[in-house]
């Protein structure tokens, strides 16, 4: 936080005044390193309110493997342990098992999550683990160069699919959720974004209720985020806002595909029907 910012904030706090929007305690104070208009800081600072506000932060610990997802270590002030590849979910699993009374959060990008790690996040899954897996699509590998992940769109360009992504030799984009909504033992599946300030919103009911379940011991919970990435995706943080509004979202819908702990979404009604799969400029 910059010191006249936070002179001010002291000042007001003196003289009486409420202060409306702060700092979770969760979120470390320290400058963000992400690009402009990335969505993991929105992101970490939305499961910062959550833990706060449901008094978790003493019994929280982070899973985070290789990738941008790595760096929530460096701002969120509970415990974590790092992962190898892909493998967040089963070191999620060892830790929840060992101690029942931890929150335990395994926090995953596309290319960890469904490339490496699909084994580890389908079984993990299939198993009804009581963790919370909060997944963050942007299509591309972010940190190590743009390359295509297994959520990369049909003719998105990346590093690795310069003339864009083909079907025909690069398979078609897997959706994760409705992937995992095909098992029996999940207990909450559901996509949210980041693109405005309502799914914002959003998004952060969403990781509250996922984390109230795990508390109360409901079992496997799985959020995921359409995030934006706009140095990999070659466009301006409002473009790639509107980017997921126009052309993400069509693919991946938002909504709840499941959640046991609300009867008015069980059956065949609540199920997001998954959209033919067309080609992306």
């Amino acid at each position: 936080m910059h010191e006249d910012v936070k002179e001010k904030i002291e000042q007001a706090q003196s003289e009486g005044s409420r202060l409306l929007y702060s700092r979770p305690k969760t979120l470390r104070e320290v400058r963000t390193h992400y690009c402009s208009g990335c969505g993991h800081g929105i992101l970490h600072k939305l499961i910062a309110q959550c833990i706060d506000e449901m008094g978790l932060r003493e019994r929280t610990v982070i899973m985070a493997p290789v990738g941008c997802a790595v760096l929530l270590y460096d701002y969120l002030d509970v415990d974590g342990l790092e992962a190898a590849h892909g493998r967040a979910p089963a070191v999620a699993t060892g830790v929840k098992r060992a101690n029942p009374d931890n929150i335990v959060i395994s926090y995953q990008g596309d290319g960890d999550l469904l490339a490496i790690g699909m084994a580890e996040t389908v079984h993990a899954a299939n198993r009804g683990e009581n963790i919370t897996v909060i997944f963050v699509n942007n299509t591309v590998y972010g940190m190590t160069g743009g390359q295509m992940a297994p959520t990369t769109l049909v003719q998105q360009k990346t590093s690795t699919t310069i003339g864009g992504r083909n079907v025909g030799t690069d398979g078609a984009p897997i959706r994760a959720a409705e992937l995992l909504n095909t098992l029996d033992a999940p207990y909450f599946i559901t996509r949210c974004s980041l693109h405005n300030a309502a799914q914002v919103r959003k998004t952060r009911n969403n990781i509250a209720k996922a984390l109230r379940y795990q508390n109360e011991g409901r079992g496997y919970s799985f959020v995921e985020v359409l995030s934006m990435c706009p140095t990999a995706w070659g466009k301006s943080p409002a473009k790639s806002a509107e980017w997921i509004s126009q052309t993400l979202t069509p693919i991946y819908p938002l909504g709840t595909l499941r959640d046991q702990g609300d009867q008015s979404k069980q059956g065949a009604e609540h199920q997001v029907a998954a959209p033919q799969i067309e080609e992306v400029q």
